[in-house]
């Protein structure tokens, strides 16, 4: 017999959260999926840290909706407290629910703010893009 728990998305290992990785979410609103943050915060063994954390961050979960504002600037923001290593994951809701983005805003924005896009995840209502620094800037930041 499978547990039930078994059949859950684990939405934590689909974006490479570990345990002690401190986790900023940045966006939160009404309509962010509570069953993906309670999953990140079991991987990771703490709360998520709001924006006016002060540490040094390894991943940053940004919930980002069509209309939010300037992507880029959020993004920029985002960095500052990020570790050399660390992952910006910008999570947005699927084609066809409210809030909707373009792929290509993000694949446009992320260059501009420095970073690079790698890949993305599947967390059911929602799709999240993978965002890093390049290894270059990032030695560059030591």
């Amino acid at each position: 017999m499978v547990a039930a728990d078994d059949d859950a998305p684990n939405y934590a290992r689909r974006l490479g959260i570990q345990k002690d990785q401190v986790v900023q979410e940045l966006g939160w609103d009404e309509d962010t999926d509570d069953d993906i943050r309670v999953d990140i915060e079991e991987a990771c063994g703490a709360d998520l840290l709001d924006e006016d954390a002060d540490e040094v961050i390894d991943v940053v979960l940004l919930w980002w909706r069509d209309g939010d504002g300037d992507l880029v600037d959020t993004l920029m923001d985002a960095i500052t407290p990020l570790a050399d290593d660390g992952v910006i994951w910008v999570v947005t809701p699927k084609t066809g629910k409210p809030g909707h983005v373009q792929p290509a805003e993000i694949a446009e924005s992320a260059p501009t703010a420095g970073l690079m896009q790698t890949s993305s995840a599947n967390l059911g209502g929602w799709i999240a893009s993978r965002l890093v620094q390049p290894k270059s800037k990032a030695a560059g930041r030591r």
